[in-house]
């Protein structure tokens, strides 16, 4: 079986984005499936999906990169210029 992991980079200050948060959802379904918060690489510990769980299907990742910014500093006008940064995508057989 397959796993999903993610890699975070912050191309505007060169270094990998640590401590952001990320959620794996199944759209339309409210609760996340899988959520993590990136190491000091701006990886995930432990996969967002793997085992039985990894099944094909449409999910979505948002990376909550509004709060990121903010934790170091850069506070945007409101509404936040980005703030919920979503990757839909598909898991096929």
């Amino acid at each position: 079986m397959g796993q999903l992991t993610t890699h975070v980079l912050d191309t505007a200050n060169g270094c990998p984005a640590a401590a952001i948060r990320v959620e794996l959802f199944r759209p339309g379904q409210p609760e996340p499936v899988g959520s993590a918060l990136t190491n000091d690489d701006g990886r995930c510990e432990h996969p967002l999906l793997e085992g039985a769980d990894f099944t094909p299907g449409e999910y979505e990742l948002v990376f909550h990169a509004g709060e990121y910014f903010e934790a170091r500093g850069h506070v945007d006008a409101e509404p936040r210029f980005l703030d919920r940064v979503v990757i839909r995508f598909g898991i096929s057989t």
